[in-house]
């Protein structure tokens, strides 16, 4: 029987302090049986089960403690703990923000609030948070660690790599600190400090899975694609579930022409969010006899993607199935001219009915596709004879050898900035007496206005009648080469058979494997690789040299 319930209540919060949780609740409960309104009781109470992980009774403890005594301020802050962790995000900021104005100086709770603000993706408000938890103590590891994060979110590198270095300061042997300066470093291009940071944790924490994860990714990001690997294979062991490295392994396997492996574990893409995959009803299709069915073939990710694996419809239709292809309207007219097609749908109109379908990008592993059985029959794609007339007569008054241009893919496609190249590396063509560059860059415009060098733009309205690329496909049947990016406009040119040049990054996409200057996707394709990452001289120089031999003046 609880006869002092402020020394009981002292006895329990020593248990409660030394991590004796049953010896606590049970001091809890007898003083809650003689004195029940006794909020405190209520909100340790509330504290332990919370800390075992029941969030229903933590939330109903922390509840009544704030019901009983609204001026408590830590009772506030665990009902925020516990509402967090029931997914209640907008109630937990209600209790963090109640708990901060009856106690502004709690640092905790700032902590806290900022890291539900963060998970609600409202970043500005979470810095603020973070900020004022690290004013209120400068030795708060976790809030500099986490402002980093939030900072680095916004896009604030340099500032983010100041809180991770102060988080160092204060705990230099934290394995998630010096994972975190790597991070920073990585950010910055310092690939030789990145990988000492992420060999540290690892030495601290060698179960660390981000750490061996993004070790993996700068050693990817220099070319050295064995210990990459090795390291996404760590990452998986450790993690069978973490997409992201999945995706990384399938990746590598298809660039190193492992397809037989490398197809089926490329399915992982759908979990890494680069593209939604789609719900039907209707089963996906994994390769069984589909004689007299309706098939769904439909596009994912990028346009450049779509156009190269539209080449495996004349493949299924040769099942016997009938094919109807879902793709983005703007890119009905060309895919369109794809054989095999028996109805084309746009994203968001209605579709017919179908017994199975597939995303595009998954036909090569159903297909069972290798590197000699790879459908490369082209043209495939067919620019309209109409079209290709009225742009044999815009561009009749540009005489010698027509190249069509491109530098970079869309505005905003930040994920893809290695492959862009700068528009002054192509003026070096132009001193090739017979060239006459044409532009075939989407809204580049603005970027043609600041060069020097002689460019034909063929205008505004391009692709904007007909749907994407159809101006563009019709240009290029009247060039004698096209030198481009690792865009979309490659593929076009490559499922045109048109003759095509593409600039690729030291570390290409996967669909172009390593070491070779052709493509087994396009017999009219050829490939001119960098030798250092971010270096294009050498590859417009070996450009150059080629061009000089082909390009004769007319």
């Amino acid at each position: 029987m609880v006869t002092d319930v402020s020394k009981a209540l002292e006895t329990a919060v020593g248990h409660h302090q030394a991590g004796r949780l049953g010896e606590a609740e049970e001091i809890y409960r007898r003083i809650l049986a003689v004195e029940p309104n006794c909020a405190e009781a209520w909100h340790l109470i509330g504290a332990i089960a919370h800390q075992v992980g029941n969030q229903e009774l933590a939330v109903q403890y922390s509840g009544r403690a704030v019901e009983l005594r609204p001026d408590l301020a830590e009772a506030h802050h665990n009902l925020g703990l516990a509402r967090r962790e029931q997914r209640k995000l907008q109630e937990a900021v209600a209790s963090f923000r109640q708990a901060i104005r009856l106690k502004p100086a709690f640092a905790e709770t700032h902590y806290e609030l900022g890291f539900t603000l963060q998970a609600l993706e409202l970043q500005e408000e979470a810095i603020s948070a973070y900020r004022r938890a690290v004013e209120l103590n400068p030795d708060f590891v976790e809030a500099h660690t986490n402002l980093g994060n939030a900072l680095r979110d916004q896009g604030a590198l340099n500032d983010a790599a100041a809180c991770y270095r102060r988080a160092l300061e204060l705990k230099p042997d934290e394995a998630k600190t010096l994972y975190n300066v790597g991070l920073s470093h990585q950010d910055e291009g310092k690939f030789g400090d990145a990988i000492a940071y992420y060999r540290r944790a690892l030495e601290l924490n060698p179960f660390f899975v981000e750490a061996h994860h993004n070790l993996g990714g700068v050693f990817l990001s220099q070319g050295k694609y064995g210990d990459a690997a090795a390291c996404f294979e760590r990452a998986v062991e450790l993690r069978p579930d973490l997409a992201e490295a999945q995706n990384n392994l399938a990746s590598l396997k298809l660039l190193s022409g492992d397809f037989e492996r490398g197809w089926p574990q490329y399915e992982w893409r759908w979990k890494v969010g680069q593209a939604a995959q789609p719900k039907f009803q209707q089963p996906q299709w994994g390769g069984r006899p589909i004689h007299g069915e309706t098939i769904l073939l439909h596009t994912e990710q990028g346009f450049g993607d779509a156009i190269q694996f539209i080449r495996y419809v004349p493949l299924v239709k040769d099942l016997g199935a009938s094919v109807l292809v879902g793709c983005p309207r703007r890119m009905a007219n060309l895919l369109a001219t794809c054989a095999g097609i028996d109805s084309l749908v746009g994203a968001g109109d209605r579709l017919p009915p179908f017994d199975v379908h597939a995303p595009l990008m998954s036909l090569p592993g159903i297909l069972k596709t290798t590197l000699v059985n790879i459908p490369d029959d082209v043209p495939y794609l067919h620019a309209k004879a109409e079209l290709v007339e009225r742009w044999r007569n815009s561009l009749g008054s540009l005489r010698g050898f027509r190249i069509g241009i491109n530098w970079h893919g869309r505005e905003g496609q930040g994920a893809f900035r290695l492959r862009d190249i700068s528009l002054e590396a192509f003026a070096a063509l132009t001193q090739i007496p017979s060239v006459r560059l044409v532009s075939l860059q989407k809204d580049g415009r603005k970027e043609l206005a600041g060069i020097s060098f002689p460019i034909f733009d063929p205008g505004d309205d391009v692709d904007t009648a007909q749907g994407s690329f159809m101006d563009t496909a019709a240009i290029m049947k009247n060039l004698d080469l096209v030198i481009t990016s690792d865009t979309a406009v490659a593929h076009l040119a490559g499922a045109l058979a048109v003759p095509v040049w593409v600039a690729l990054p030291f570390v290409p996409n996967w669909r172009w494997l390593l070491d070779r200057s052709d493509s087994p996707w396009y017999p009219t394709m050829r490939l001119f690789r960098q030798k250092r990452p971010g270096e294009w001289s050498d590859v417009f120089s070996q450009i150059e040299g080629s061009l000089r031999s082909l390009a004769t003046p007319q």
